[in-house]
């Protein structure tokens, strides 16, 4: 992808920096008085500096992916974000590994977040259905690969697990059915750019902090745990919604190439549920009964994020603007 246009100072100073020679990142002390969470500038900087861990920049020599003074730039956003998470969902609290399963469950039926599928489902218009592939999109082009960082952190029957999910998510060897093309094949049949980071300058703070979080848990091992609590609520929580907007672009008159990538998780993720909790979480939990409290932050972790990202949505609709970030929105390839 190219690099997108700076938000602020902490984004200006990667985007300034990266297309240069591999030296060292100069950029600002990060302001303790902003919100992490919902900051535009500092969530830019994160998504670019966790960027160059995936497809990276045209632009942008791959020598800076590990340059020190770049992780210590990177880790900055991320204590700031990290502590953040703690302050809104509270520490990791211990848990009995045999409960980690059943609690997760319970975490995910007692949300009380926005009801976005339920918008989606009855409401949406085909402009905001639109917006909100575009949203997904920063995610789901490039599906399961953040959640793949945990396969050689953890071991057993759980590093088993998690396999078995990811191999369905990358289509079990099939590339046309990968989660990945089906969504790719979605954006094309609403008329969107499916190019990797063709919106990443329309998203606010708040969709792409649904994406942070789960890299940042990826690449630190401190936070395996809080990743696979991440996968496990993400794969509980998705049939039900995503029945609701494969019948929501139903209801707008669209067909199986934009409906198949939803349909394909109501089926998919209405198996992967129990697999995610009992087989990979639950197992986690057992071998390393240390991290059970982590796994659980990572699914209060993953309810919050969502449920700022749903509410920035629904404000916006119901007060009549665009969700995206302002610009024009973009128009139909």
């Amino acid at each position: 992808m190219k690099l997108p246009e700076p938000r602020g100072p902490v984004s200006a100073a990667l985007v300034e920096q990266l297309p240069r020679a591999v030296g060292d990142v100069r950029g600002p002390v990060v302001d303790s008085a902003l919100d992490p969470l919902a900051d535009d500038d500092l969530q830019l900087a994160l998504f670019l500096c966790h960027e160059l861990h995936y497809g990276g920049f045209e632009e942008v020599d791959e020598e800076w992916e590990w340059r020190p003074s770049l992780l210590a730039f990177r880790s900055q956003l991320e204590r700031a974000m990290l502590e953040r998470l703690l302050k809104a969902v509270g520490p990791p609290v211990p848990c009995a590994p045999e409960d980690v399963p059943e609690t997760i469950f319970g975490l995910v039926d007692s949300d009380s977040g926005p009801q976005l599928s339920r918008y989606m489902a009855t409401r949406a218009t085909l402009e905001e259905f639109r917006e909100f592939v575009i949203h997904r999109s920063a995610y789901q082009l490039k599906e399961a690969d953040p959640h793949t960082f945990a396969i050689p952190r953890i071991r057993g029957a759980a590093k088993a697990a998690l396999v078995e999910l990811q191999a369905d998510e990358y289509g079990g060897g099939d590339a046309e059915r990968m989660h990945s093309t089906l969504f790719a094949n979605t954006m094309r049949a609403l008329g969107l750019d499916a190019t990797y980071g063709e919106y990443v300058h329309l998203l606010p703070a708040s969709t792409l902090a649904t994406v942070n979080l789960i890299t940042l848990f990826g690449l630190r091992r401190r936070w395996r745990g809080a990743l696979v609590g991440h996968l496990a609520a993400f794969e509980i929580s998705s049939p039900q919604p995503n029945r609701r907007y494969a019948n929501g672009l139903r209801r707008l008159g669209l067909g199986l190439e934009a409906t198949e990538f939803y349909d394909e998780h109501v089926e998919a993720d209405s198996v992967h549920e129990n697999i995610a909790a009992y087989d990979l979480a639950g197992a986690l939990a057992r071998q390393e009964p240390g991290l059970a409290g982590d796994i659980l932050f990572g699914v209060r972790s993953l309810l919050l994020t969502e449920s700022w990202f749903a509410g920035h949505l629904l404000d916006a609709w119901r007060s009549g603007r665009s969700s995206l970030l302002p610009e024009a929105t973009p128009a139909a390839a």
